[in-house]
């Protein structure tokens, strides 16, 4: 995982991007778009059920990097299982995790080729909650995550997904 990270700043770095200094203000337009498609993302994987949406999210090579997971290739790979797990929903299911985003813990840098905006690197924090027996949410994990979007045929889409530094949210004292 660190590998990756390092791929993609080394990147930035190659074309005289300090990540310090590429980072967006949080009212920047980009910021808050790449905010609402996380948040978009989110809900339609743990609140909805909803793998159409998500799809139209991820390019078609799209690739996830889970530090516990492993890897997985490609979009119809990807969304397979939740294809599945939520053609069998009933009517009485409940969402067994939640996922929230640390509050202050996102950041976006842009990336430009020749002063043109071809893509971004987002990347923040998020923990999980889980059902437990008494069908009461508890905590999860915690995590990292970096995405790449790129902008693909005029709309902004997930090329890759590093999902990383998973320990119980106990471990970490999270500030809000």
């Amino acid at each position: 995982m660190k590998r990756a990270l390092y791929i993609v700043f080394a990147i930035l770095m190659l074309n005289g991007i300090s990540p310090a200094q590429a980072q967006l203000a949080e009212d920047a337009d980009l910021y808050q778009l790449l905010r609402e498609k996380d948040s978009v993302l989110f809900h339609a994987a743990f609140n909805n059920c909803d793998p159409e949406t998500m799809a139209s999210l991820f390019t078609e090579d799209f690739e996830f990097y889970h530090d516990k997971g492993g890897t997985t290739l490609g979009r119809e790979t990807f969304l397979a299982p939740m294809f599945k797990n939520c053609s069998q929903r009933t009517e009485d299911w409940i969402q067994p995790s939640k996922r929230i985003l640390v509050e202050n813990s996102l950041s976006v840098y842009p990336l430009q080729k020749d002063g043109i905006l071809y893509g971004a690197i987002q990347h923040g924090m998020h923990r999980f909650e889980f059902l437990n027996e008494n069908k009461e949410y508890q905590k999860g994990d915690i995590a990292r995550f970096t995405h790449l979007w790129v902008l693909e045929a005029d709309q902004w889409k997930i090329k890759r997904e590093l999902s990383y530094d998973h320990q119980p949210a106990s471990s970490y004292k999270i500030e809000n």
